[in-house]
């Protein structure tokens, strides 16, 4: 995975994630929304069949780069969390 930042302002990132699918981009632009700093979090293919999204996350002033980390930091609390379940199916 490489991730490039396009743009970025005191409120604003805009950076593509290279190596990744709709799958991981659902997962990040779904957590950034349970923060309230974020006043938008989305992320768009520019083609079908080039599967880089880019994402644009926009603040209420907070820094940007900040939101994405703890939001990928709460993804991993809870890749975690479920692995742990996984192992104690029967």
């Amino acid at each position: 995975m490489e991730v490039t930042v396009i743009e970025e302002t005191k409120d604003k990132l805009v950076f593509e994630v290279r190596g990744e699918t709709n799958t991981i981009a659902n997962v990040l632009k779904k957590e950034l929304w349970n923060d309230s700093d974020i006043k938008a979090s989305g992320y768009y293919l520019e083609h079908p069949l080039v599967h880089t999204p880019k994402f644009v996350v926009q603040t209420n002033g907070s820094d940007p780069r900040k939101a994405v980390k703890s939001a990928i930091k709460r993804i991993e609390k809870d890749a975690e969390k479920l692995l742990e379940e996984a192992k104690n199916i029967k």
